[in-house]
């Protein structure tokens, strides 16, 4: 987990580099096309409590569940009215079972309006609880879910946030045969 932890850092740091090196175009389009990001949400995810989804059983059937704060850093490549890019998140749990999430999702979605887009997502997460100690084991499946981005304009508050770059983001996700659910929201910034 360290060094996944590590190659999500040395890539986020990566990100701002990639968009001071962009250059842009005589009509201010940028050459390269490429629109890297990096954010930070907080949220809720609660798991199933039946024992055949590949998480271990919480006793007595209480649901594993708790509250997170979620850091993600990713590329997206504008394709006209769509994009397709890539993404990694790392996730502490601050309330609850849960310890560490981590993981990586490719997206596909549609450009709407002047900032905002819609996009779905699927890829790969892996969590760590709390509640089997401090060397358990990650466990690990196949993540997908849906979300949109959408400017400070697109939704009135045009005058508290000046910053053109900036986008809140709301998501929903869930892993295996919908065995958890993870509302969650926060803020977005592109360079």
């Amino acid at each position: 987990m360290k060094k996944l932890l590590f190659a999500v850092a040395a890539a986020a740091s990566l990100i701002p580099a990639m968009a001071c090196a962009q250059e842009t175009t005589q009509d201010g389009s940028r050459a390269f096309g490429i629109d890297p990001y990096v954010g930070v949400m907080g949220g809720y995810e609660g798991f199933d409590s039946d024992p055949g989804h590949g998480i271990p059983f919480s006793p007595a059937g209480n649901r594993l569940k708790g509250g997170l704060v979620d850091g993600v850093a990713g590329v997206n490549v504008p394709l006209g009215s769509f994009f397709v890019g890539v993404e990694g998140n790392a996730t502490k749990g601050f309330s609850g079972d849960i310890d560490w999430e981590y993981g990586v999702h490719g997206r596909v979605g549609v450009r709407a309006g002047e900032t905002g887009l819609f996009y779905g997502k699927v890829g790969y997460r892996w969590v760590n609880f709390d509640r089997y100690g401090r060397d358990s084991g990650d466990y690990g499946r196949i993540s997908y879910g849906v979300g949109g981005e959408f400017g400070p304009k697109a939704i009135g508050l045009d005058g508290l946030v000046k910053k053109e770059g900036v986008r809140f983001r709301t998501e929903v996700s869930t892993t295996g045969n919908f065995d958890t659910v993870r509302p969650m929201f926060g803020i977005v910034g592109h360079f």
